[in-house]
């Protein structure tokens, strides 16, 4: 599970480097064509971190669930974030990340709901869900990519 979290954590260094190198206006500003922006992208992957390894584990999830639900599949920005939650999202980037990283090594991930993803990748347990996390991540990361260019 090394190789796992260590994409993880180089996914997420790209996120930070974009949090870093964008302005608030850059990061709030929704880009023709697109139904998101860089911010909502960033803090998608924390979500659905949560609910693919936690939730799904039947466990709490590390981040709050009005934090999920506002960033989880199927929503869109219902305005501009703040100063204050990019850096709270800057700071998730890392607690989240470290966090799966000792509860895995804890082995407090025990049971684990079967669940097919949009994709059409089931997820058995949860070793499957930190794999597929890192495709998702992915995915989100390359829209960034195109977004970052047009802001």
């Amino acid at each position: 599970m090394n190789s796992v979290f260590e994409v993880q954590k180089t996914s997420r260094e790209i996120l930070l480097k974009i949090l870093d190198n964008h302005s608030l206006e850059q990061l709030n500003k929704i880009p023709e064509g697109f139904n998101n922006n860089l911010i909502w992208n960033i803090a998608h992957c924390i979500a659905a971190q949560q609910s693919l390894i936690y939730k799904l584990s039947g466990l709490p999830s590390i981040v709050p669930e009005d934090f999920i639900a506002r960033y989880s599949k199927g929503t869109k920005p219902e305005g501009d974030v703040s100063q204050a939650e990019v850096d709270k999202i800057r700071s998730l980037l890392s607690e989240t990340l470290d966090q799966v990283q000792k509860d895995y090594a804890d082995k407090i991930f025990v049971n684990y709901r079967e669940y097919t993803t949009s994709m059409g990748f089931t997820l058995r347990n949860v070793e499957d869900a930190l794999s597929f996390n890192n495709y998702h991540e992915g995915t989100h990361t390359g829209i960034i990519m195109s977004i970052r260019k047009l802001v």
